[in-house]
């Protein structure tokens, strides 16, 4: 988490003041590195756990403030948006029970949480994406009301200069623009820190940058955002596009964007870096210290560098420097960024506990890791391992091409039991969460994976809000047992779902798989379309996807009881047949509107129409459906009783 105390009058010279600040900064840790004032020979690890606030529905639930009052824990702090909650863990050092102190203190928090949330009809959730998360839960009234997330998405909207553009592919596609940063609060992820001596920091980090692919292959747990299946950690690619700041000619020229791998291995130490991210990335948020860190250094104490700290926190690469103080003594850290939140809390200890391992034995094993693995196949083995988790090709170490689960399993999993014990870290702890990953990587059943495995073993459910929310709710449930994901069973079917909680807008059960047509197109077209679609309603839309017709059946039904279906000299094109005046709603219209508009219409669809697009279709069909799956939740849930029938006879008395 970043500070949270910034400026918000920002005029040219208190910007240039700030930086000044930002270079003293600089030239204090040079210093420092220099002079052997910073820790070594000490590996500690923690970590920050991110964590979604879900309603009754299983829906976002912006109470972080209210749940934050009532916690009173200086552990825990806001995120961008006020349904995410972010925990800060203890360091520890790494040995002995690390792991099983980490995550009893996880359980702890998340019951600490967990308990104040249900004060408030909610609960917490780890996901790297909450399944049930719309696009209209990311407008400016869920943004935490705090000076900087507000600075924050003003001064990244305002360098972008236009809509944040989205557009990912995996197993569908989706393409869309945000106008604010709030895309960023999909995100929720479980960041590693281990701490590092300055000496060994750039071979630390390149080892760091080396093993995330890998690490994150067994780690993947978020393939879907709104509705579409895309990455296996579609986080990677959302979080990327949703702070690019960049302008137009800045992506021409290939600017790195504040979120990415990297460029190149590092080669000499953190000042390195920084002095790279302090060149390509302007401050775009400032807070003034109250003295030079040179002066404080003057007078033997440790700096803050908290001018470092705040522009560190606006630069977002996925192993990222970092620098801090504990108990007057100044350290050195490498934060992993890329591993999502959740399945469970046992899961995530054991990313963790694999992480580790590998920092500590690779170099050893290895040497200079640069010298044997191109920065380029580790940058591609990064993506790989983001869109195909265990089954990605990585290329590894002196030109060798093997799938990511051969490598986890026969290389690098004894060499994390190596760095471990190397660590003294407790042969339990070892065999207990090393062991998980084994047992992943055997069943090839990560959180991803098993969320795709769920949603297609459900698809007979017509509502796909339906599917979306019964897979948070069985996430929910794992989660609160504690199982590791390998040991999840796929869900069949929705269980003991509130069907009607699905139903409330029109957005969650309208079809949005649509046939269309043209006005130019001939109406024989349109009458094909509906033969072979077994549709009654196709919309008409011009080339930018805007709606400007609907052909119906009862068109075609009145166009051939007056013989007039062809026409030799001029064939009849949909702009002859089509309805312009239309009755449509929003996908956030309330269903009970959109029924009462259909009724009081006499029509049997309604186009579903977002910012002038044609986003889905609604019918009488739509409703017959869901009142069918809602009769059937009352009736076998109903204690009515079926009257008996009483047979009297006659004379006798009433």
């Amino acid at each position: 988490m970043g500070q949270l105390d910034v400026e918000q009058n920002i005029d040219e010279l208190k910007v240039q003041a700030f930086m000044t600040a930002l270079l003293d900064d600089l030239r204090a840790l040079d210093y420092m590195i220099d002079h052997d004032s910073i820790e070594s020979g000490v590996h500690r690890i923690g970590a920050e756990q991110e964590m979604f606030l879900v309603d009754r529905s299983l829906r976002p639930a912006p109470l972080a403030l209210e749940v934050l009052d009532g916690l009173k824990d200086s552990r825990f702090t806001t995120e961008i948006a006020r349904f995410n909650l972010e925990a800060n863990l203890t360091p520890r050092v790494l040995n002995n029970c690390c792991f099983t102190d980490m995550e009893q203190e996880l359980n702890t928090l998340l019951a600490d949480v967990r308990a104040v949330a249900e004060q408030h009809e909610a609960d917490v959730l780890l996901a790297g994406i909450l399944p049930t998360l719309c696009l209209s839960d990311l407008t400016l009234d869920n943004l935490t009301p705090m000076t900087r997330y507000h600075e924050l998405n003003r001064a990244i909207t305002r360098a972008r200069g236009g809509p944040f553009s989205i557009h990912i592919k995996g197993l569908d596609e989706l393409q869309i623009e945000h106008d604010n940063l709030m895309m960023e609060s999909c995100n929720t992820s479980f960041q590693i820190h281990v701490q590092v001596s300055p000496r060994e920091f750039a071979a630390a980090y390149n080892v760091a940058q080396a093993i995330t692919a890998p690490v994150l292959a067994a780690a993947v747990n978020s393939p879907v955002l709104f509705g579409k299946r895309l990455w296996h950690e579609t986080r990677l690619a959302l979080f990327q596009h949703s702070a690019d700041e960049r302008s137009r000619t800045q992506q021409a020229r290939s600017q790195p964007t504040r979120v990415g791998f990297g460029e190149r291995w590092l080669k000499k130490s953190i000042i390195e870096l920084l002095h790279d991210q302090v060149t390509r990335f302007r401050p775009i948020m400032i807070s003034l210290p109250k003295e030079s860190s040179l002066q404080v250094l003057a007078r033997g104490e440790v700096p803050s560098l908290s001018s470092l700290f705040l522009h560190n926190g606006t630069v977002w690469p996925w192993n990222r420097a970092c620098y801090g103080v504990q108990n007057g003594v100044a350290q050195l850290r490498i934060e992993n960024r890329a591993l999502p939140s959740g399945p469970t809390i046992v899961d995530e200890v054991a990313n963790a506990a694999f992480f580790a391992g590998l920092m500590i034995a690779l170099p050893e094993e290895y040497g200079d890791i640069s010298s044997r693995l191109s920065f380029d196949d580790a940058k591609a083995n990064f993506f790989a391992a983001a869109r195909y988790d265990l089954h990605a090709q990585l290329n590894w170490i002196d030109n060798q091409s093997i799938s990511a689960a051969s490598l986890i399993r026969d290389h690098l999993l004894p060499l994390a039991q190596q760095g471990l014990r190397q660590a003294k870290v407790d042969v339990s702890d070892i065999g207990k969460y090393l062991g998980i990953i084994e047992e992943r990587v055997k069943t090839k059943q990560t959180g991803a994976r098993w969320i795709l495995k769920s949603l297609a073993a459900m698809e007979n459910l017509e509502s796909k809000d339906l599917r979306y929310r019964e897979l948070t709710a069985r996430m929910l449930h794992e989660q609160k047992e504690g199982t590791p994901v390998h040991e999840w069973e796929i869900i069949q079917t929705a269980e003991d779902i509130d069907w009607s909680q699905s139903y409330q807008t029109v957005g969650q059960f309208m079809s949005t798989d649509l046939f269309t047509v043209r006005e130019d197109d001939l109406v024989d077209l349109a009458a094909s379309v509906m033969d072979w679609r077994h549709v009654r309603h196709v919309p008409v839309e011009d080339d930018e996807g805007r709606l400007i017709g609907l052909v119906t059946h009862r068109d075609l039904l009145h166009l051939l009881s007056q013989g007039m279906r062809t026409q030799p000299a001029k064939p009849l094109t949909v702009r002859d047949v089509m309805k312009t005046e239309l009755q449509t709603v929003s996908s956030s219209t309330p269903t009970l509107d959109a029924l009462e508009i259909m009724k009081n219409n006499g029509v049997g669809c309604l186009p579903v129409v977002d910012d002038g697009r044609l986003v889905g279709i609604l019918t009488s069909f739509d409703f017959l459906a869901g009142a069918a799956r809602l009769f059937k939740q009352y009736l076998a849930t109903s204690n009515h009783q079926t009257p008996k029938l009483e047979v009297r006879h006659a004379g006798a008395s009433r």
